[in-house]
């Protein structure tokens, strides 16, 4: 009942929900959610502070925009105690009509009731009037059982009698509660391996399946969803079925129309000899499959499979048709999503620098998006050579400068990746348009442009140039620090620095700032690593901890290629997704 009550609260956004049934003297609140003390406590009313008792005494809903206005309401002692001010209420009754309390919805401040509220409000109280009704006939079931135990002659019929009716009963209140969880898990999913995740426990109860599988259609073909966190046999064997294949879920698919095969002899009867040995090796007897309807196309089918006989009814079908239903509207925002975060990782993929090739330097970068938001963010990576008027080396064209770049652009969306590849551009035009191409003064040019022109930019960022050093094989490196991680250098001795000179971050609000830049040699046999925070900061843990973590790591594997290293030191920490974008890029001089 609390339930109902949340739902109330939840889709017509009021404060207060309560399921009230009334009595000779009071109204007791079997559900509720927002009602003050003393009266939470007690889940009772006086009579006084009820307008249930009107929708009780009339049988009809009772909608008021604002009580105070009211001729018959405006006395009541719940506007000062309870806060009522505008009130919805719908009838609840019993199996013979009766009218019961009501399912009502408080707010504190006035309102017109819309009429797609009051639609949802009167579909949630028929669903709670069908669950007093369930309640009703199960103590009735189970009352009736203790009398007829007294009767000696008849006690076998009537115990068999009772358990049916109990069994009747309790396969009810699992149908409403299936429905109810239905609207309330599927309504918070994220992706199709969510969705599927959610199936996992969502038909419990009597009549509980043996398997729950989700086909979704992608052209002529039904692909298997597979749960994310166990791996199950069925979704092993058969991944993808062409629709003209003669199985059961495909039939539901071309036809539009739910399925039903009840035993096995009904499937040899009517189906091929590959569907009867897929369903004779998963263990499965009936099978209802039920297509999956979005708002412009069959999106897939939901196959409800038990191992043993199952009698599928007609409030059973209907159930499962009308959570079908719920997981069809899941699929379809999943797909959505999957779509979109698709696109974004194209995006993000395509603002991406391929890196430069060289036979002086070994250079290597890795990209992973967040699990959170859109899967795309503002972290980026850059790598590209100066012009060849400023290449050094000899006559016999020696190595050239090298500017690279990792930033992190605040946010982990598709607004974020914009201004990220703003920026990204705007650095590159700023590093160019000022030779001799010092960092230090790109990252000052950007910062007088971001100061001038609409751009919500935030963020860090290392920008660097790298020489080849005069008469050697090693490099120089200088760089210019934007409020970002410190880049780490490792040199050929195994020992690891940390380049902690830096100036503040990047933001518009902070004007044009005049940035410095630090300089570092490189010897043969160096590698360089920069990273953003995504690599070092985690929830519950110290970023100064991590940091030392991945000292330990570049000492212990940075004498290897820079593409191994990068496998070796992405995921420190162990998880199985970052919840926040991580880019890297290591260069190693040979």
């Amino acid at each position: 009942m609390d339930r109902f009550a949340r739902l109330v609260s939840r889709l017509l956004r009021v404060p207060v929900a309560l399921v009230s049934l009334v009595e000779e003297g009071r109204q007791i609140l079997p559900g509720m959610i927002g009602l003050p003390e003393p009266w939470a406590e007690r889940r009772a009313l006086p009579l006084s502070h009820s307008l249930c008792r009107y929708v009780v005494a009339s049988g009809r809903p009772l909608v008021v925009p604002d009580v105070r206005a009211d001729d018959r309401l405006r006395t009541n002692p719940a506007i000062e105690d309870l806060g009522l001010v505008a009130y919805a209420g719908m009838p609840l009754a019993d199996a013979d009509g009766l009218v019961l309390g009501s399912l009502c919805a408080i707010d504190h401040a006035p309102r017109t009731w819309g009429d797609g509220e009051l639609t949802d409000l009167k579909d949630l109280a028929a669903a709670c009037s069908a669950e007093l009704c369930l309640r009703i006939l199960s103590a009735r079931s189970r009352s009736a059982q203790q009398i007829l135990e007294t009767a000696w002659a008849s006690a076998e019929h009537a115990r068999s009698h009772a358990e049916l009716l109990e069994h009747e009963a309790q396969a009810g209140m699992d149908h409403a509660e299936l429905l109810l969880r239905a609207s309330e898990e599927l309504a918070q999913t994220s992706g199709l391996e969510d969705v599927r995740r959610r199936l996992r426990d969502l038909f419990v109860g009597v009549g509980k399946p043996s398997y729950v599988g989700l086909l979704v259609a992608d052209k002529d073909e039904l692909h298997r969803i597979a749960d994310p966190d166990i791996e199950l046999s069925v979704e092993q064997e058969v991944l993808t079925l062409p629709v003209s294949a003669a199985f059961p879920s495909t039939r539901a698919m071309r036809d539009g129309r739910p399925v039903f095969v009840p035993d096995r002899e009904a499937l040899v009867a009517e189906y091929g000899p590959e569907a009867v040995g897929f369903f004779d090796r998963m263990g499965f007897t009936t099978v209802l499959c039920l297509p999956l309807w979005g708002s412009r196309a069959l999106l897939g089918v939901l196959a409800v499979c038990w191992a043993k006989r199952h009698e599928v009814g007609v409030t059973e079908r209907a159930t499962l048709t009308a959570a079908a239903g719920y997981v069809a509207q899941a699929v379809e925002r999943a797909l959505y999503l999957d779509e979109r975060i698709s696109v974004a990782r194209q995006l993000q993929e395509a603002m991406l620098t391929a890196l430069p090739l060289s036979d002086h330097l070994e250079i290597s970068a890795l990209y992973q998006p967040a699990a959170v938001g859109d899967m795309i963010g503002g972290d980026w990576y850059d790598a590209y050579h100066l012009p060849p008027d400023t290449r050094g080396g000899g006559p016999g064209g020696g190595p050239g400068p090298l500017m690279i770049t990792v930033g992190d652009i605040t946010g982990h969306d598709m607004h974020a990746a914009t201004i990220m590849g703003q920026i990204r551009s705007m650095l590159r035009q700023a590093t160019l348009d000022h030779p001799p191409y010092s960092p230090a003064t790109a990252l000052t040019a950007l910062d007088a442009a971001c100061s001038v022109l609409p751009i919500e930019v935030g963020g860090t960022l290392v920008h660097a140039r790298l020489d080849p050093a005069d008469g050697g094989p090693g490099w120089t490196l200088t760089w210019s620090n934007a409020g970002h991680p410190p880049p780490l250098l490792r040199t050929p001795d195994g020992r690891v620095a940390l380049l902690e000179e830096h100036d503040i971050l990047l933001h518009g609000g902070l004007g044009p700032f005049h940035r410095t830049e630090a300089r570092r040699d490189l010897p043969a046999g160096s590698t360089l690593l920069l990273y953003t925070d995504g690599l070092i900061e985690r929830r519950g843990r110290d970023i100064d901890t991590s940091i030392a973590q991945l000292v330990a790591l570049l000492a212990r594997h940075g004498d290897r290629p820079p593409a191994e290293l990068l496998r070796r030191i992405s995921n420190p920490q162990g998880d199985r997704v970052p919840g926040d974008d991580v880019v890297v890029l290591a260069l190693r001089i040979p």
